[in-house]
């Protein structure tokens, strides 16, 4: 029994061992792949730069429709039914009818627009008050202007809301206009699978970039890979460096691509406050937050390292010592 727990404590001390010279190397091959490209940082900013473009057109594009779509949102949100209601409905009821309605969970807020009021309100907006002083009466009803509440914002819920309000008996005539809404939700969609297919593109874009810059540095090594391979080093210590290179590439494009977006967001994001000033809102563009700039350091660095390795796979195995 004691044999074969030293048995068992030598073979978990030769795999920690083991790991822990497997992490060492691909420590130092990494950063001696980082310190190659510090010795030539022009090119290395030159191709990190162009990665870095075109990354933040898509994950500009992304966080622009994000915004948008918050924005909409919060048109959802104050997107209003409007209850007119019969001409036998007088001021009480209204007014009870209003406290009834401020009841319900699925109504955010509830106003109410007397006839004398809606009256004056059409006379001073559209200039024809000499003819309306001609008439008998008021001819406008009372109005309940109904807000949803934000679980019941949504075109299909406000919907639901909208017929359950038609059947209250002091109602005539329900209004909810979700045309425009509809509208921009298909343009959203739309502008998703643009921003998807952009990305692909581009991604591509930047394999095809890393691919090419490690092929001419594989092109500059011919001689070390050479001799390297002549005394024996194989194909996966050569390839290492190489893919640590690839690797370095995509992750200095993602940060360049993150601060593009950010300094660009930073730029907008005045104009775009002063613009939803005029309407009365206090909307502001939100930037890259920490789960996409993780993902896009992740996704940068992945490309990078699919493309050096294509780049590697491709044409390290013609290299061969003569």
């Amino acid at each position: 029994m004691a044999t074969k727990r030293k048995k068992a404590t030598h073979t978990g001390q030769r795999r920690s061992l083991r790991l822990d010279i497997w992490f060492m190397r691909h420590l130092q091959v990494s950063l001696s792949s980082l310190g190659r490209l510090s010795r030539n940082p022009v090119s290395t900013l030159m191709t990190a730069a162009v990665i870095g473009i075109a990354l933040s057109l898509p994950i500009g594009l992304h966080l622009l429709l994000n915004n948008a779509q918050q924005l909409s949102g919060n048109w959802d949100g104050a997107a209003s039914i409007s209850l007119f209601l019969t001409k036998e409905t007088g001021q009480e009821s209204a007014t009870k009818l209003a406290a009834r309605l401020r009841l319900q969970d699925e109504i955010e807020h509830v106003q109410l627009i007397s006839r004398e009021e809606a009256l004056e309100e059409f006379r001073t907006l559209s200039g024809f008050s000499s003819v309306l002083d001609s008439l008998e009466g008021n001819p406008l009803p009372n109005v309940l202007i109904i807000e949803p509440g934000e679980k019941h914002s949504s075109p299909e819920a406000a919907e639901q809301l909208l017929g359950e309000l038609e059947k209250i008996r002091e109602v005539e005539f329900a209004q909810l206009d979700l045309q425009w809404v509809r509208r921009f939700q298909g343009i959203t969609q739309i502008a998703k699978r643009a921003v998807w297919v952009l990305g692909t593109l581009l991604g591509i874009a930047v394999l095809l970039i890393v691919g090419n810059t490690i092929r001419l540095e594989i092109q500059n090594r011919h001689a070390e890979i050479e001799i390297t391979k002549l005394i024996g080093g194989t194909n996966t210590f050569i390839r290492r460096p190489f893919l640590y290179s690839g690797f370095w590439y995509g992750l200095f494009g993602g940060i360049i691509a993150w601060l593009l977006v950010t300094l660009s967001l930073i730029l907008l994001d005045s104009p775009v406050e002063k613009l939803a000033g005029l309407y009365g809102s206090q909307f502001g563009l939100s930037g890259v937050d920490l789960t996409t700039f993780a993902l896009l350091l992740g996704g940068s660095s992945l490309l990078g390292l699919c493309g050096s390795w294509i780049a590697v796979g491709r044409h390290l195995s013609e290299i061969e010592p003569t």
